[in-house]
């Protein structure tokens, strides 16, 4: 991502609105994917847990965009400091950064660029939250966020785009998001659960998705999102890459899609819709970092190769016994991890950099980077997670009791219910005694254990 890539931008670039309007809304297009997440975890989970997991992702559009605004866009894109972090006083409540102002070397205003950043920092802390279904006090994971986007994604943002971060300057490929959004989430994700532990009845109880078509519909969503999150991610369209990265979205994610339901088809008999929703996620994870270095056809293989191990990977929780509720560890840590290790084979040379991978005459330089990033971002997210997960548990507690789990956290984190049947009836009916009434009563039995 830039803005450290060369474009053909001029030496001395001027405001340019069709760039600006275009970055406008690829930025409504990235907001979109948070609420689009929502729907997609709170499809399934149980009807008991609905409403929590769409909080835990729409909260985070409140709490990172004050950060953000804060000092959170400076210390990800200030100028460097020893290649960690970065600074700008300016930056401080954008309050020095005039309306005019250029991004520099492009074409859009420092406002756009940064409210178009901020819709990546907003979502991936909410990648996080799948992992941590029905189990997690709502204002620890409230504070969770706020620590976590300050002392990690933050400054691994820089580290990865920010012009003097040491991974940038190493070479490191990411176009839009495989390590610092992907990888970070995903093994941050991985920290939080080894420390809280797993769900009351994990491996025991039945915890299938409660609403299978809501899981379509965020998936369709954030498809349609993640256009603006990808093709956006080059800030303009000067020089036909980030058409390049759009076309690559769509292919990568149909290719996915397709491994993964034949991977399901061959080891388990069934295409089912959730394998269709979860392989055009592990898709759109994988080309995120490397759409911009390969050629259609390298996107197919992308695709492909993202899909079937993304579904293989979703089977280790039951293996080694962490409870990843909604599978953030299988799909986005691994298919980040794989889209950009995979920038390493694929990369033409000829699209977003000169960068060239094995199977294009590269041989193992770009590979060698790409796994210093992936491995990097991999530790650091997870050690750093597990801590603060570690810190809040000691003091405040991360997770709700045993008995407020098991009757569902809906009622008592939210006080409410994501579906209200009281006047589903079709009308009043007199009450019955005898065998009839106790079929009611075993029915009634029947309906509250489905709503568990």
């Amino acid at each position: 991502m830039p803005p450290g890539i060369t474009t053909l931008a001029a030496d001395t670039p001027t405001l340019s609105a069709a760039n600006t309007g275009f970055m406008l809304i690829c930025s409504a297009l990235v907001m979109l994917m948070t609420p689009a997440l929502a729907f997609f975890y709170g499809g399934m989970v149980r009807v008991k847990s609905t409403l929590n997991m769409l909080m835990m992702s729409f909260i985070s559009l409140g709490i990172v965009t004050v950060l953000w605004v804060l000092y959170g866009f400076g210390v990800a894109f200030g100028t460097d400091i020893g290649s960690v972090v970065g600074w700008n006083p300016d930056y401080l409540g954008l309050s020095g950064i005039g309306v005019t102002q250029l991004w520099d070397g492009y074409t859009i205003p420092v406002y756009v660029f940064a409210v178009f950043q901020l819709m990546f920092a907003v979502l991936t802390p909410a990648l996080i939250s799948g992992a941590l279904a029905d189990r997690v006090k709502f204002t620890s994971w409230a504070l969770f966020i706020a620590l976590w986007v300050t002392v990690v994604y933050f400054p691994v943002a820089h580290w990865v785009w920010g012009a003097g971060g040491w991974l940038f300057e190493m070479g490191v490929i990411d176009f839009a998001g495989g390590t610092a959004v992907h990888i970070n989430a995903g093994a941050a994700a991985l920290g939080v659960i080894l420390v809280i532990g797993k769900r009351v009845g994990f491996k025991k109880d039945p915890m299938r998705p409660h609403s299978l078509p809501l899981v379509m519909l965020g998936a369709g969503l954030l498809w349609f999102g993640w256009f603006g999150f990808n093709a956006g991610s080059w800030l303009g369209n000067d020089d036909g890459v980030g058409a390049v990265m759009f076309v690559n979205t769509q292919v990568a994610t149909g290719a996915a899609m397709l491994a993964w339901l034949g991977y399901e088809k061959l080891r388990h008999g069934s295409f089912t819709t959730l394998g269709a929703a979860s392989g055009a996620v592990a898709g759109l994870v994988a080309i995120t970092p490397s759409g911009g270095a390969v050629s259609p056809l390298g996107a197919i293989a992308v695709g492909a190769i993202a899909g079937v191990l993304c579904a293989m990977a979703v089977g280790l929780k039951y293996r080694f016994g962490y409870d990843d509720s909604l599978d953030v560890v299988g799909v986005h840590l691994v298919g980040g991890i794989a889209g950009s290790l995979l920038v390493g084979l694929f990369a033409t040379g000829g699209v977003q950099s000169e960068a060239k991978g094995l199977f294009y005459g590269g041989g193992l330089e770009q590979l060698g980077k790409q796994t210093v990033g992936v491995l990097a971002v991999l530790a650091y997210s997870l050690v750093v997670s597990a801590l603060l997960a570690l810190l809040l548990d000691r003091t405040i507690g991360m997770r709700v009791t045993e008995d407020d789990e098991v009757s569902g956290i809906d009622r008592v984190e939210h006080a409410e219910t994501a579906y209200d049947f009281s006047g589903a009836g079709g009308g009043t009916a007199p009450r019955t005694t005898g065998t009839a009434q106790g079929g009611t009563a075993a029915a009634r039995t029947k309906n509250q254990k489905v709503d568990a």
